[in-house]
């Protein structure tokens, strides 16, 4: 589907109407680092969609009255971020013709704590599309779920790239790639769950909160700095390439493959940001420490566990979720990793499709 098919007609009413969605959030295993314009990503990416991490958002919209956005997180209304909001209506309103022709309030709460590693641009972008599809729907008399979907993952990333992952459940693609059919630089599409072992579709992702203030570079600003990254072909070039090995790995069960995959992802990551200019570092001493208990404990066990970073301190704990490992390696976690935390944080999420 092309983006001028996006585009709605207008044959509708306009009714004031209230809807409320859910999006999980998700982290990335093959890395998003560094897009183009309108949000085109650099490289294709995949994740995996967290099941308990979400964002809960209502939206009232009130036909007939100038457009003007009204936002509120936590109770706490957040005018800035209303801001952000109408501006980013005004850039998707060719998709729906609708859309500036009354007042929202916007009420939002997520199940996670703020800074805490968990990407809530992703979920909170991702389930105000799906309140506007829920409207979109009320409006036009459309029902077509898979191009509702489709058209939400669409929406949100225009508002958040990694927003339109988080459309769907499980194993999520994003940005074109031979590999897995079907995939685009336009919308997410779920990875077909017959290419995917059973051992990979159980998995923990406990996040350890190493730092939970504001970062000191934000994504957008680090995305940008790949514009003049010496080595962003090379990096995005490296992307692409580990589809190959990954589509491999999901297919037959290879663990010690996906850890050794997933681990170099999330340090090249942090590789490019040090070799940007500027060039900046957003892993703290606890993330060091954290990766290097890891690393003696897997040598020491034998047992799954390892890590994925965002752009951020924290540290992301992978492990499959089976009776017969997890309990180890959770006291593991919870008696070694934990102390290197700011304040005991950790937040435990689980993938399971």
């Amino acid at each position: 589907m092309t983006t001028q098919e996006f585009i709605g007609k207008e044959n509708f009413t306009i009714h004031t109407r209230t809807v409320s969605e859910s999006c999980p959030s998700n982290i990335a295993l093959i890395k998003y680092w560094g897009k183009y314009e309108h949000q085109i990503p650099a490289n294709p990416s995949i994740s995996y969609t967290l099941n308990h991490c979400k964002t809960n958002t209502s939206m009232e919209f009130i036909a007939d009255e100038p457009f003007s956005v009204q936002t509120f997180l936590s109770g706490n209304e957040e005018i800035k971020f209303a801001e952000k909001i109408e501006k980013y209506f005004k850039s998707i309103a060719q998709y729906l013709p609708w859309i500036l022709k009354g007042k929202y309030i916007i009420r939002t709460e997520n199940t996670f704590p703020h800074s805490s590693g968990i990407a809530s641009s992703a979920s909170g972008f991702g389930a105000i599309a799906k309140c506007l599809m829920s409207l979109d729907e009320v409006f036009t008399g459309k029902s077509s779920d898979e191009e509702s979907l489709q058209k939400a993952s669409f929406l949100s990333r225009l508002g958040s790239g990694s927003a339109c992952r988080s459309l769907y459940n499980g194993l999520v693609v994003w940005g074109e790639t031979e590999h897995v059919k079907g995939s685009s630089d336009l919308f997410a599409v779920p990875y077909p769950d017959t290419e995917i072992h059973e051992v990979f579709k159980r998995f923990n992702d406990w996040v350890l909160l190493i730092h939970e203030g504001q970062k000191s570079v934000s994504s957008t600003v680090g995305h940008g700095l790949m514009k003049t990254n010496p080595y962003a072909e090379r990096r995005f070039q490296e992307a692409r390439e580990n589809f190959v090995p990954m589509k491999e790995i999901l297919k037959n069960g290879d663990m010690n493959g996906f850890i050794r995959l997933v681990e170099h992802e999330a340090l090249t990551l942090h590789a490019m940001m040090m070799m940007s200019e500027p060039a900046f570092i957003l892993m703290k001493t606890g993330t060091l420490e954290v990766i290097n208990k890891i690393w003696d404990f897997r040598r020491d066990t034998g047992l799954p566990l390892f890590f994925t970073l965002d752009a951020g301190a924290n540290v992301h704990l992978l492990f499959p979720d089976n009776d017969s490992d997890s309990g180890k390696i959770k006291e593991f976690i919870e008696t070694e990793l934990l102390p290197h935390t700011q304040k005991n944080g950790i937040v435990k999420d689980v993938m399971r499709f």
